[in-house]
């Protein structure tokens, strides 16, 4: 785990955007974590959050002409990101969609520069693809390539098979998908804190039982 992820991990927890208790999902199963990325809900806040999503894209050393957040969420997300990896590592377009096209003023499905080159998708975390598979569908028809999906947190657990949400979009689409951290980096984190025992020992036990 590098040094950003550590950050990351421990931000998230004292933003309360990372909990840990008994947490009832969509899917029915009753995670002993959750993890909100709504709750990173003030300027500052939101700021530090798009420097870990570029540090994440850095680390990973891919190659990005254009950042694409999906509505609703996507938005800030990338906004932030962009500004974020602009200060980093030179200026660095970005665009989203709306959810329905506007028929005045510019017109149009798509907010900002144009898709164009390699553009990844940003996203907080993939539980059934959808918005992904959407994104997919509105870059395509911009004859731009999909070039992967950043996200903060991979749940690292199986869906309806023995693939998780994040395998079954990378090898429906071919792409990578780049997690800011996994369950597994979780874990380590708090393997390191002897206090946890307990927290530990459930967590594990969560993953062995749902995990990839």
């Amino acid at each position: 785990m590098l040094d950003y992820q550590k950050q990351f991990i421990q931000y998230a927890l004292d933003c309360g955007v990372l909990k840990f208790g008994e947490f009832q999902l969509k899917s029915g199963r009753i995670s002993p974590y959750f993890f909100n990325t709504g709750l990173f809900n003030t300027g500052a806040q939101l700021d530090k959050l798009g420097q870990f999503y570029a540090q994440a894209i850095i680390s990973a050393g891919v190659e990005v002409d254009v950042l694409y957040g999906p509505a609703y969420k996507g938005i800030p997300l990338v906004s932030t990101t962009s500004i974020a990896y602009s200060r980093l590592r030179g200026d660095m377009p970005f665009a989203f969609n709306r959810k329905e096209a506007k028929d005045h003023g510019e017109g149009g499905l798509l907010v900002g520069a144009p898709l164009k080159g390699k553009v990844w998708i940003l996203d907080d975390v993939i539980t059934a693809g959808t918005s992904v598979r959407e994104s997919v569908e509105i870059i395509r028809a911009a004859d731009a390539t999909v070039a992967g999906v950043v996200i903060a947190l991979d749940r690292q657990e199986k869906g309806q098979n023995e693939l998780s949400a994040v395998q079954e979009v990378s090898a429906q689409f071919g792409i990578p998908v780049i997690a800011i951290i996994g369950l597994a980096d979780i874990i380590e984190f708090i393997a390191q804190d002897s206090g946890s025992a307990d927290k530990l020992a459930i967590i594990q036990a969560y993953r062995q039982q749902y995990g990839i």
